[in-house]
């Protein structure tokens, strides 16, 4: 999951599932036990009004007919009364509980009182309290226990109502937190999108740093962010001037030397031996240059786009001017809009040197496309000569050429294979369809 919006929605949608979860069983068994509660305080009430209505005679206790809860006159009322004496015996029902066989509890002593939820017949269950006292209105007093016994299906039914109304509201609210989380996630990472934004408009070439104010978390972030890419400016600017610096530097000596080995009367043996050495120096200088400018370049990601048709085209209407002795049919299938993400001078460096060898071994014909997405393949093909299978990989080291009496120094595909390297790409050479030599260049889109 590598969306922060999808990663925070998830955890925060999660976390408040599990919180409405909790709060909906806390609700509800608080819901329960204040059902319970009252259910217990009003079959209370009812053992009072029954003791209240009971009178003791010759025979024993007895009610009248007429109850003041007249659910317990209606038979399957939901409301059962019952009076037992101090062995268990039941001395009175209502008439509600005739024919059932409610659960009759263990005879209490008198002043004892208990709550509770017993099975009953046919798998009902039933809220029950029992009531012990000592009536002593007669001669002799007598110990008897007064229930009450209430069908725990009106409670269940009671619970189940405000629990289908509670998913409701709850539900209703869930849904409303999480479409405020996700309104708070959009205004929250809102800052995030707008460095993203920035960055892009850094790679494009249209702003060179990044301008918006952030909150202070970001702001570190931003701060050091510009400050790293100043610093990479800098060091781009120190790196090329330090470059132009020791190549003007070099070249200037070795073309005295050169100018001086000419005139100074040695044997020919020695002048061609320093005259090679001489070229051999200048060699070195300039692969070793390209080599540092190469390996201090960074990925360049955030480097201005260059346009790849434009900067080919540059290079070949320079190299026609190279090699006006030949009629070379170039064709150029780039769309225009196609850019490399990198320095120029990386890209021409790399393209002048491939079209460079196709311009030098091509018999009359060059064709050069180029194709963009994840990566940018750029591919060089000419009619020339081509190479051996087996001298692919000995034609990409250093100073290594196809053809020792050309002239030339055997560093370019060198340094194309060097500056490739540096942007994480890969440099491939095969034969062409044309029937000489095909470079293909593959760099990071």
């Amino acid at each position: 999951m590598r969306s922060l919006r999808t990663r925070v929605l998830v955890s925060a949608a999660a976390v408040l599932t599990i919180v409405v979860l909790l709060t909906s069983l806390a609700l509800e068994q608080a819901v329960r036990d204040a059902v319970l509660k009252a259910r217990e305080e009003r079959l209370q009430a009812q053992v009072f009004l029954l003791m209240a209505a009971g009178e003791e005679d010759k025979n024993g206790l007895v009610f009248p007919n007429a109850l003041a809860e007249s659910r317990l006159s209606l038979p399957g009322s939901g409301l059962y009364a019952e009076v037992l004496d101090a062995l268990g015996d039941p001395v009175w029902k209502s008439p509600s509980a005739m024919g059932l066989d409610e659960p009759t509890p263990l005879p209490l002593p008198p002043g004892e009182r208990r709550f509770e939820r017993l099975p009953g017949d046919a798998g009902k269950a039933y809220l029950v309290l029992a009531f012990g006292v000592t009536w002593a209105t007669g001669p002799v007093p007598q110990d008897y226990t007064f229930l009450v016994a209430e069908d725990a299906a009106a409670v269940e039914a009671e619970v189940g109502e405000f629990r289908a109304s509670l998913a409701g509201w709850l539900g209703a609210m869930t849904l409303l937190m999480l479409v405020a989380l996700v309104l708070v996630l959009r205004w929250g990472l809102n800052p995030l999108r707008h460095v993203a934004t920035e960055v892009a408009l850094i790679e494009s070439g249209e702003r060179a740093q990044l301008l918006g104010r952030y909150p202070e978390e970001i702001q570190a972030l931003t701060d050091n962010l510009n400050a790293l890419l100043a610093h990479e400016r800098a060091r781009q600017r120190r790196l090329d001037n330090t470059l132009g610096d020791l190549a003007h530097s070099l070249k200037t000596p070795l073309a005295v030397m050169r100018g001086a080995l000419e005139e100074a009367p040695l044997p020919a043996s020695a002048i061609a031996l320093l005259g090679e050495q001489l070229i051999r120096m200048g060699t070195i200088v300039e692969y070793q240059l390209q080599r540092a400018r190469a390996s201090n370049q960074q990925a360049a990601t955030l480097a201005p786009p260059v346009p790849v048709r434009a900067t080919a085209e540059r290079l070949i209407a320079s190299l026609r001017k190279v090699h006006r002795d030949k009629a070379v049919e170039v064709v150029i299938e780039i769309a225009p809009s196609l850019q490399f993400r990198g320095v120029e001078g990386d890209l021409m460096e790399m393209l002048g040197n491939l079209l460079e060898n196709a311009f030098k071994w091509c018999d009359r014909r060059l064709h050069l496309t180029a194709t963009g997405g994840s990566e940018l393949r750029l591919s060089v093909e000419d009619d020339g000569p081509g190479i051996a299978a087996e001298a692919v990989s000995r034609l990409l080291e250093r100073g290594a050429r196809a053809d020792e009496s050309a002239p030339g120094h055997g560093i370019g595909l060198a340094v194309v294979r060097e500056i490739s390297d540096a942007y994480g790409g890969r440099l491939a050479l095969d034969l062409s369809p044309l029937g000489g030599l095909r470079a293909r260049l593959c760099l990071p889109g």
